[in-house]
């Protein structure tokens, strides 16, 4: 039987979800449940609240005023894999609280998004959609996926749900990159610190790392001086990885093109350079919202509040918050 964990033990107290309850099936008995999903009234007292589901896609001050109101939350659950826009509220939260990320429930919708990307911006799609408007039939030879090298930097379940999707586009290699180097059925994973030695092989680059200090920034001038002339970087990561500057410099001189769902800035104003750059495609942050959803949401609420229930670790936890200085000298 699981020794309880004394952070998520079960008692009395509030769930905020920005579900309706009733919707979510199978939630467990014990614990009282209210619906929000960033309204301007809250649904009960947030100093009730021991475990939180941050509403998705909403803004994050909004998300952290509740946040900061929580003296009792035990876990703050997100429902998107990144979590930066959390982490300024690590030092609101109790001493052990733990931050959990939403691992695999973006897997399937983001991968689909990452080989419609590349599939689109290969093709030639959008001019062919330009030229439907038009009313203009113009034919192009155009590059295929079947027989192109592709790198995957960031291999994680998100990174190896993209594999899984490429596998019968006929590539003629997969080159896989994460944090460190591991071995998969597939073949190995190589360390970031081969990235250089790889990147001048690949004909398309997707990004799918999470944002970290590792990260941010990590596609600069040198980055993308490595990829070949007329390769494809496909970003379904987030927008701050890429230098922006950077990559339009390259898009600009034609050498390079690139299929964005995220950029930095984002949202992306009206009028900046990268909405006209030659050779580049943009889809509005759309990797996760899909009918893939919900009921990977549901699933991965259901699980988590299960374990929280029955006072066991819940899983996906990121972060901690930690102890003040003044928690530590009280602590037997």
């Amino acid at each position: 039987m699981a020794t309880a964990d004394p952070q998520t033990a079960p008692g009395t107290g509030d769930v905020w979800l920005p579900i309706p309850p009733g919707e979510i099936d199978g939630l467990p008995a014990g614990l009282r449940y209210v619906h929000w999903d960033a309204g301007p009234d809250y649904p009960a007292d947030p100093a009730r609240c021991v475990f939180y589901v941050v509403p998705y896609m909403k803004p994050a001050d909004v998300c952290l005023r509740a946040l900061a109101r929580m003296s009792r939350v035990r876990v703050v659950q997100t429902l998107t894999a990144g979590t930066e826009h959390l982490l300024p509220g690590l030092d609101r939260m109790p001493p052990g609280a733990r931050l959990c990320n939403a691992r695999g429930l973006h897997d399937a919708s983001t991968a689909e998004l990452a080989l419609t990307l590349t599939l689109a911006a290969l093709r030639g799609v959008p001019e062919f959609v330009r030229a439907q408007e038009a009313g203009a039939w113009r034919p192009e030879f155009r590059p295929a996926l079947a027989d192109k090298s592709v790198l995957i930097v960031g291999y994680g379940s998100i990174g190896s749900a993209i594999e899984d999707r490429l596998t019968p586009f006929e590539c003629a290699r997969v080159m896989r990159i994460a944090r460190t180097a591991r071995d998969t059925v597939r073949g190995p994973v190589h360390p970031l610190s081969e990235l250089t030695a790889l990147l001048p092989a690949a004909d398309v680059v997707i990004l799918a790392t999470p944002l970290t200090e590792t990260t941010h920034g990590l596609v600069g001038r040198d980055f993308l001086a490595r990829m070949k002339d007329g390769a494809l970087l496909v970003n379904v990561a987030r927008g701050a990885v890429v230098d922006t500057g950077a990559l339009l410099a390259e898009l600009e001189s034609g050498r390079l093109r690139a299929a964005l769902d995220v950029t930095d800035p984002e949202p992306l104003p009206a009028g900046h350079p990268l909405w006209h750059a030659p050779g580049v495609l943009i889809t509005p942050h759309v990797g996760g919202p899909s009918s893939a959803f919900l009921p990977r949401a549901k699933r991965l609420l259901r699980g988590q509040l299960a374990l929280f229930a029955a006072g066991e670790p819940v899983r996906n936890v990121v972060a901690t918050a930690p102890e003040s200085e003044a928690d530590r000298a009280t602590r037997p």
